[in-house]
């Protein structure tokens, strides 16, 4: 089943950003593959005058996720540097609104809506449902998505263009069940990497 959107709904398209893309400093297995999916759904969106919205991680150098200073992560997507960029092959439209997040030294943000204000623009824009994507599904994608749902918002998470880090075997799986669990829809985008 091919995406349908409507108004009321926008595209919210998380931390695809190359780091987290093969070569990338904390790069998520099989990243690159989600690129293609994520382009066809942004022209649909864009084709249907609807919102596109692109989530980034803005850490500074000194972030409290960065294994240099207590956290669990090797340094990635440091504001300013390359790895914090989108990477070129995301179609992003002049017109996406941009979210940056975890910009704090001393504080960790998984969410696009932790102190972002994200919810209050989304209400702004008229927005009911969300359709998610990027990176990566067990951290980012998931605690967007439950925010998202707790906020209100309905979700479509589209799971052929999303993919996890899997420090453990299985917990995109994992994530993918609590979105749905918690009344995230899961579905494919409809659109083959090929081009279909």
């Amino acid at each position: 089943m091919k995406l349908r959107p409507q108004k009321g709904d926008c595209l919210l398209i998380v931390d695809v950003q190359n780091d987290f893309l093969p070569g990338g400093a904390l790069a998520v297995p099989g990243a690159g593959a989600i690129i293609p999916v994520i382009n066809r759904c942004i022209d649909l969106f864009v084709r249907s005058s609807l919102p596109v919205i692109a989530t980034r991680d803005w850490h500074p150098e000194d972030h409290c996720s960065f294994e240099g200073h207590g956290g669990r992560w090797p340094a990635h997507c440091v504001r300013g540097t390359p790895g914090a960029e989108f990477p070129r092959e995301l179609k992003l439209p002049g017109h996406t609104l941009v979210i940056s997040k975890a910009q704090e030294p001393g504080r960790d943000a998984y969410s696009g809506f932790e102190e972002t204000g994200l919810a209050g623009l989304l209400r702004e824009m008229g927005i009911r449902r969300i359709f998610a994507c990027g990176l990566a599904t067990d951290y980012c994608v998931r605690q967007t998505v439950l925010d998202a749902l707790e906020l209100g918002f309905s979700v479509v998470v589209l799971q052929d263009a999303v993919r996890a880090v899997e420090i453990e075997p299985g917990d995109g799986r994992k994530a993918l069940s609590l979105m749905k669990s918690r009344g995230a829809r899961i579905q494919e985008s409809g659109f083959t990497h090929e081009g279909g």
